[in-house]
């Protein structure tokens, strides 16, 4: 436990989609647990994962993760686990039910956005539920970053 007055841990990255603001609109983010199998969970560990093309879904009141990819661990011989194989997410009854909702009736998406390791040391799935981004809606995504960026240079130019 750690000291009164301490900071908290900042929570170790393992994978990041950073595409996934650019390509969707997030409405909200939720976190989940993952169901990893003890190979998964030191390939984790050891920061090689990629969720750039994956998603999660519905199918049968469960919520999974579908094409994430965490590298097979090279020191475990005959029980290694598949590299792209689906995993289950957990999240509570009510938020599974809002996100299912929220997919089947709206047409959003679930993206992860990026897996971490909790202050218990747990692995997490941030999933954030979004709108696919028209071509349009990219470029003004664009425009308003590279207008940020001038900006930034002007103001530190000035002082």
């Amino acid at each position: 436990m750690a000291p009164k007055g301490s900071q908290r841990v900042v929570n170790k990255i393992v994978a990041e989609n950073r595409k996934a603001r650019f390509n969707y609109e997030i409405i909200d983010t939720y976190e989940a647990g993952l169901v990893l199998t003890g190979t998964e969970v030191k390939s984790l560990r050891e920061g090689k994962a990629n969720i750039a093309e994956s998603y999660a879904t519905d199918e049968g009141g469960e919520m999974w993760l579908i094409n994430s990819y965490l590298p097979e661990y090279l020191q475990a011989n005959r029980f290694n686990h598949e590299p792209r194989r689906r995993r289950k997410l957990l999240l509570s009854k009510r938020e599974a039910g809002r996100l299912q909702s929220a997919i089947n009736r709206d047409g959003m998406t679930l993206i992860p956005l990026k897996i971490y390791f909790n202050d218990q040391g747990r692995a997490k799935l941030e999933l954030a539920l979004g709108k696919g981004k028209k071509l349009h809606d990219k470029r003004e995504t664009e425009k308003e970053r590279d207008w940020n960026r001038q900006k930034s240079r002007i103001m530190k130019d000035h002082h």
